[in-house]
């Protein structure tokens, strides 16, 4: 897109000359003949440049500069003026100027000056979107679901997101662990400093002090240099150490060495290094068992488990299945129209499928359908697996008739309430999704809310 650039002096010929050569550069110029000319045009339009006089009647243009810088920051603004003083200099670069120019000024040096006072502005402006799509990606809103589970871990992440404290995440493989090690870290102090993630059953024994600590060259064959380890990488930031029940002994005892002494040493390597790394673990085992058969130590899982944060499965929040397909569909399909993108049947076989490898299982499974073309997500596209499960009715023992009889209408209709209002609670409320769960349609669901009096919009 054309920069949109403001020339404000009070001088016409000036002006008219910045307008023409601006125009010729490709700009889209706007100009005005006063301080408050230029606050009224920037009012209406945004501006990404304003190249403006110095001293003008009225309102000057020290006062302009720190007004655009109050009411629009991103905007970058040149002064320019032919009574330039050290002083004037210093307090417009204060007030946020990208630069100054003395006239009588050179046409290039204006030209040089403009293209680099908005590149500037464009690097600020792509670092900010970077920033958000960051804190976007793994914040909160990186961990998807509304259900009482995901709230729960929601408020623990923002209760110790600020803190120093040791996390270890437990939770099914699948359930999100390195995404809720993200969100601690994004939301934390740490969240400009590196975030550095690594899996403890996916590197050799022997080759994972090395790449935890770093080595010095010659230390071992093939130690061909000095390479820095990841504790050295994430200096600062968050070391997020991934299935960290798979750790050998001898190194699990140096890591709580770590922790204790906040430092360590390069293997091969005679100087101690310090570590200024948070420590966020993961384990789909259960340690606790690991300690008691010996293989974990127990003073590093006391170390580790300073606050313990476990992420649900998805068996145990069905409700968010729904949030969960829309999310995932979005992020993998370039359809942007509105609708359904779920039918009733595909819907229901999800709820009815117990998911064994979690939320992973389910975008593999809604990036599939989205790869074979499919624009609603119909049982036909879902696995034979998800589309033959099918739901057993909760029965505990045969039901008995009380011997003075019973109203069979009554008990039908108090069992239909439960499994409504049960429905609606699975879904969060979505009385379309809801209808889903019941294999009924939703005018047929609205029909039997309103036979109980609970169809309130």
């Amino acid at each position: 897109m054309q920069a949109r650039i403001l020339v404000v002096d009070d001088e016409l010929s000036m002006r008219e000359f910045l307008a023409i050569l601006l125009d010729g550069e490709g700009f889209l110029v706007d100009q005005a003949e006063s301080a408050e000319d230029a606050l009224s045009f920037m009012a209406r339009q945004h501006y990404d440049l304003v190249l403006s006089d110095v001293s003008m009647p009225g309102l000057g243009g020290l006062e302009l500069l720190s007004r655009i810088k109050t009411g629009s920051p991103d905007t970058a603004v040149l002064m320019i003026t032919a009574f330039t003083t050290a002083e004037q200099a210093v307090e417009a670069m204060k007030l946020g100027a990208y630069d100054y120019i003395g006239k009588p000024f050179k046409v290039e040096e204006v030209k040089v000056l403009v293209r680099k006072a908005l590149e500037k502005r464009s690097l600020v402006q792509e670092n900010k979107r970077l920033k958000a799509e960051v804190q976007e990606r793994f914040g909160f809103s990186g961990l998807v679901g509304k259900s009482k589970q995901m709230r729960e871990v929601y408020d623990l992440i923002g209760k110790v997101a600020d803190s120093m404290a040791n996390v270890l995440i437990s939770g099914e493989s699948g359930t999100g662990k390195e995404l809720a090690a993200k969100a601690i870290h994004y939301n934390s102090p740490r969240k400009n400093a590196p975030f550095i993630a690594v899996n403890c059953g996916a590197i050799p024994e022997t080759l994972i002090e090395s790449e935890l600590f770093g080595h010095t060259k010659g230390s071992f064959t093939g130690a061909i240099a000095d390479r820095p380890g990841l504790f050295e990488q994430a200096e600062g930031g968050t070391l997020f150490l991934d299935e960290i029940g798979e750790l050998p002994l001898l190194l699990q005892a140096k890591l709580l060495r770590v922790l204790q002494e906040r430092e360590f040493r390069r293997v091969g390597g005679g100087v101690s290094l310090k570590a200024d790394v948070r420590i966020v673990a993961a384990s789909n085992r259960n340690l606790e068992e690991q300690v008691r058969g010996g293989g974990f130590r127990e003073d590093l899982f006391y170390r580790l488990n300073v606050v313990q944060l476990r992420m649900p499965s998805l068996s145990e929040r069905t409700e968010d299945i729904p949030v969960l397909v829309e999310h995932f569909y979005k992020k993998y399909s370039l359809w942007t129209g509105s609708g359904e993108i779920i039918t009733p049947d595909a819907l229901r076989a999800l709820f009815n499928y117990p998911f064994p490898g979690n939320v992973r299982e389910l975008e593999n499974l809604v990036e599939r359908c989205v790869v074979l073309g499919s624009r609603v997500i119909a049982l036909e596209c879902l696995p034979a697996a998800v589309r033959e499960q099918r739901a057993a009715p909760a029965c505990s023992g045969e039901l008995e008739i009380p011997e003075e009889g019973m109203d069979l209408q009554a008990y039908l209709d108090c069992l239909e309430q439960k499994l409504l209002v049960q429905a609606l609670e699975k879904c969060g409320g979505v009385k379309k999704h809801a209808a889903a769960l019941l294999g009924m349609t939703f005018r047929s669901f609205r029909y039997r809310l309103a036979k109980f009096g609970m169809d309130e919009e």
